[in-house]
């Protein structure tokens, strides 16, 4: 069996330019399957979500209400077989209590990276990681700490 390479590369490319960007966050269930495994890869405690479309429109409407109207940029897309890669860089403002720092208004930049797992179409699990560090920075530095 041949995969379409292209094709599970643009389904993910899509999903992130109308979902995960926060344009049109109820388009998730265009590209997510009933049931996402959503892997959570950070040194000290990793996790599985189970996501469903709904649930992930609503988690992308919580960053529209922590970050404002952010910009969202696909930096790097890379396919092979069932999985997609991508690498973004998101930039909002601080228009919320994060990890326990008082909303500053301030620019605030996520840079993430998944590997996205596509199956008929849709998107069935992920795996992903964020500069957590980097962002913990930027917080501090904009509390003045």
């Amino acid at each position: 069996m041949i995969l379409d390479v292209t094709s599970n590369k643009e389904i993910v490319k899509a999903f992130l330019t109308e979902v995960r960007s926060g344009k049109t966050p109820d388009n998730a269930n265009l590209y997510l399957a009933e049931t996402v495994l959503a892997h959570q890869v950070n040194a000290e405690n990793e996790t599985t979500v189970k996501r469903t479309p709904e649930n992930y429109a609503d988690h992308v409407r919580e960053f529209l209400t922590q970050y404002g109207d952010y910009s969202f940029q696909i930096t790097e897309l890379l396919a092979e077989g069932d999985k997609v890669y991508a690498r973004w860089k998101q930039t909002g403002h601080h228009l919320t209590n994060l990890d326990g720092y008082a909303p500053t208004g301030k620019p605030l930049i996520e840079i993430a990276s998944a590997v996205y797992r596509v199956q008929n179409g849709k998107i069935v699990e992920y795996w992903i990681q964020i500069d957590r560090f980097g962002f913990e920075q930027q917080l501090k530095q904009h509390a003045g700490k």
